[in-house]
């Protein structure tokens, strides 16, 4: 597994006037990797993985399916000291046993440890939620829909103020104001003084004001802004005229 190291340097500022102090830098270490040529150390944006930083309280990781995201965010969360397929320290769920092996080989460096971490992964969650059930005091999670059990969670004693927490495609199973709800959600963990790293395909939540965005691609890991995004320009492009993107669609 992964070296947990801390590091003196200050973090940047927010806009939330608060130092970022908890998560710093991700970076492989690629002279443990047998095979960069193999999956995941292959793609584009586990190759340009080294020293990326999260400045903000809020990063995103934006991308088109197979582009890794998913695959970074479950390692950061494995060498975080997470289960793979979500949840907290307390408890491992472990019902696949599939990730790749990229948190073997990937250093986190820290500013200060988090109080608390939670991993919440989209693909798993239904399957796990009524683990987490007696934790949150909330009855069966699994008898609730998706999206329902998504904001329980996430408004629960499992995501409180100093913490650590990732997300893959949190938005998946939520309505519009659902994320919403999620977005509000993010505001008030972040104003207690959390991080919070998400893979995301919503233009909603990548409009959280002042977070990172990376886009990954063919060409690895860089910035990118709200507006150039994909999920921005198309939802928007087919919002503006809906037939333009209909209309070659269901052609005969």
């Amino acid at each position: 597994m992964a070296v947990d190291v801390r590091v003196p340097e200050p973090a940047d500022s927010s806009a939330y006037g608060a130092a970022v102090d908890i998560l710093r830098r991700a970076e492989v270490l690629w002279d443990t990797v047998g095979d960069p040529d193999a999956f995941p150390f292959a793609l584009p944006a586990v190759r340009g993985l080294d020293g990326l930083g999260f400045p903000t309280p809020v990063t995103f990781l934006v991308g088109e399916n197979g582009s890794g995201k998913s695959t970074v965010v479950e390692a950061l969360a494995a060498v975080a000291g997470l289960s793979p397929e979500g949840g907290n320290r307390d408890i491992r769920v472990a019902t696949r046993g599939t990730e790749s092996p990229l948190a073997d080989h990937l250093r986190l460096i820290f500013g200060t440890r988090p109080r608390s971490a939670f991993f919440l992964r989209s693909e798993t969650f239904f399957h796990v939620a009524g683990v987490y059930a007696g934790l949150l005091g909330r009855g069966d999670l699994g008898a609730r829909s998706h999206g329902e059990a998504v904001i329980d969670s996430v408004t629960s004693d499992l995501f409180t103020a100093g913490g650590l927490y990732l997300m893959d495609e949190p938005e998946a199973g939520l309505s519009f104001l659902g994320q919403l709800k999620l977005l509000r959600q993010a505001h008030q963990l972040v104003a207690g003084g959390s991080q919070l790293v998400a893979a995301t395909h919503s233009p909603i939540l990548l409009a959280f004001p002042g977070a990172t965005i990376y886009q990954l691609d063919d060409d690895g890991i860089h910035p990118t802004a709200y507006e150039d995004t994909d999920a921005y320009q198309l939802t928007r492009s087919f919002l503006d005229a809906p037939d333009r993107f209909l209309a070659p669609l269901l052609e005969d």
